[in-house]
């Protein structure tokens, strides 16, 4: 046989086994992994199914808590009964039915070094020991505390808070919940019963305004069933800051009852209050209530400077406050109504402004309609010719209209034109015998340069230029309607 058929062959039998095996194990039914805790108790369970042929002749029940290293527990013989070989399980194991089919056992009084591997070991004829295993994880509820650390305002980082989780399984973890600046870090510290122990602490450069300031610690662990929060207020201590109240700058000669109140600021609280005078004793008309100086009538000896003074376990801190006494009492102020009269006057000035602008575009516009600088309200007719026997304009069917429009010209109209009837004079003909080249109207000037005294086509001579008296041209001019017009005031030069 060639070596490559003795591999196939072996591979073939080691299958064969291992599905056997499988097969056997199959029928020795256990639960795969149970959770117990410290000081309780758990059951075990293992049956044998589809026996069968199968001789059932003992079980045993094997602890490994490391890899490879096991030790009997307990074992049941159908004719010599129950044993408990293993001391650290005496008194601690039992079977609960006591049966080949059914030998499952119960742990009491539980450790958390009782963590680990069970086995439940059949052994059968004729097919050898059959077996299953059940891993069993202890579980340990951990032991949570909280607290914050007073600590003295400095400028080096220090912690502030702590948070523990004690001998839990499996490890907890912590989170801090704070709007302060700082950090925070953690250690994991193992116990000998295979419990470990969580610690947290919070640093922190630590300042007066932080002192009273919201920090929670939230633990999370798996036997919890949501996770813990611990909310601290940090403590922060430091000396007072001290504060004098009650001065009002109106201390008149003969007034009564004063009264002025020494405040601090400190952690731990002040245990001490000391009013003084700068200028030696305090005034005789001057009695102190603790942190309370009253005056009970202001006259020359009152005008000094006071200084109270505060104590704590940490230190001190004081304040001075300079008295003047006046001759007579300040007047209280009178309510002022300026605002309102302010407002009013810019509110009548606005309106105003708005008022003036308005009627000036008003006025504006009206002396343009006046002066003929408006838009034609239609189109104007085209001039017509002198004497010619067409009319300016269709007469329109509106009476009115027409009587405007047939209306006669005044004679600066009528010379207007007359002057203007004529075409754009051009000579551009050498030979004057043909036709003139403008359609037969006389040329303005002669070949000399000088207008002629005579019209060629013509008996009669051009009208001379003779100025219209401004009076006519004005009611001439007042006798057409202004929306019917199409020439605009006349301006004499």
């Amino acid at each position: 046989m060639s070596d490559f058929a003795m591999i196939n062959c072996c591979l073939i039998l080691g299958a064969c086994l291992l599905s056997s095996q499988a097969v056997w194990s199959q029928r020795v039914r256990v639960e795969p992994e149970v959770t117990a805790y410290p000081n309780g108790s758990v059951n075990l369970r293992c049956e044998f199914i589809n026996s069968g042929t199968t001789k059932l002749t003992q079980v045993s029940w094997m602890f490994e808590r490391n890899e490879g290293d096991r030790h009997n527990i307990a074992v049941f013989h159908p004719t010599y009964g129950a044993s408990f070989p293993n001391k650290d399980f005496e008194g601690r194991v039992s079977f609960t039915r006591g049966s080949l089919e059914n030998p499952s056992i119960k742990i009491d009084k539980l450790r958390m070094d009782d963590a680990g591997r069970y086995i439940c070991e059949y052994a059968t004829y004729p097919s050898g020991n059959e077996q299953g295993w059940t891993t069993l994880i202890m579980l340990a509820k951990p032991k949570n505390s909280a607290n914050a650390i007073p600590v003295r305002a400095g400028s080096s980082e220090v912690v502030v808070a702590s948070c523990e989780a004690a001998q839990g399984k499996p490890e907890a973890t912590i989170s801090w919940i704070t709007t302060i600046a700082g950090r925070y870090n953690h250690t994991s510290v193992p116990e000998r019963d295979g419990t470990v122990t969580v610690k947290s602490e919070y640093r922190m450069i630590p300042t007066a305004e932080e002192n009273g300031k919201e920090i929670t610690c939230v633990v999370n662990q798996r036997t919890q069933n949501e996770p813990r929060s611990f909310p601290l207020k940090l403590v922060v201590e430091y000396p007072p800051t001290v504060t004098i109240d009650g001065y009002d700058s109106n201390w008149y000669m003969g007034r009564t009852d004063v009264v002025l109140t020494c405040q601090a600021d400190a952690n731990p609280a002040p245990t001490d209050v000391t009013w003084t005078a700068t200028s030696g004793q305090l005034p005789p008309s001057v009695r102190v209530d603790h942190n309370r100086l009253l005056v009970r009538k202001v006259d020359e000896t009152v005008n000094t400077t006071f200084v109270c003074e505060v104590k704590n376990s940490l230190g001190s801190g004081k304040k001075e406050l300079s008295a003047t006494v006046i001759d007579k009492p300040i007047p209280p102020p009178s309510k002022s109504n300026a605002g309102p009269v302010v407002g009013g006057i810019i509110a009548t000035i606005i309106i105003l402004c708005l008022i003036g602008a308005g009627l000036a575009m008003y006025r504006k516009r009206r002396q343009s309609m006046e002066n003929g600088e408006g838009p034609p309200k239609h189109k104007p007719p085209p001039p017509m010719k002198s004497g010619s026997s067409t009319e300016m304009l269709n007469k329109p069917q509106d009476k009115t209209t027409a009587i405007t429009e047939t209306q006669p010209l005044s004679n600066y109209e009528r010379n207007y034109y007359e002057t203007n009837s004529a075409e754009p004079v051009t000579d551009l003909d050498d030979d004057n015998t043909g036709p003139p080249a403008n359609g037969g109207t006389p040329t303005v000037w002669d070949g000399s340069g000088h207008p002629p005294e005579k019209d060629d086509t013509t008996d009669e001579p051009l009208p001379p230029y003779e100025p219209a008296d401004q009076n006519d041209v004005e009611a001439n001019y007042a006798n057409v309607a202004r929306e019917e017009s199409f020439v605009s005031k006349a301006m004499l030069v």
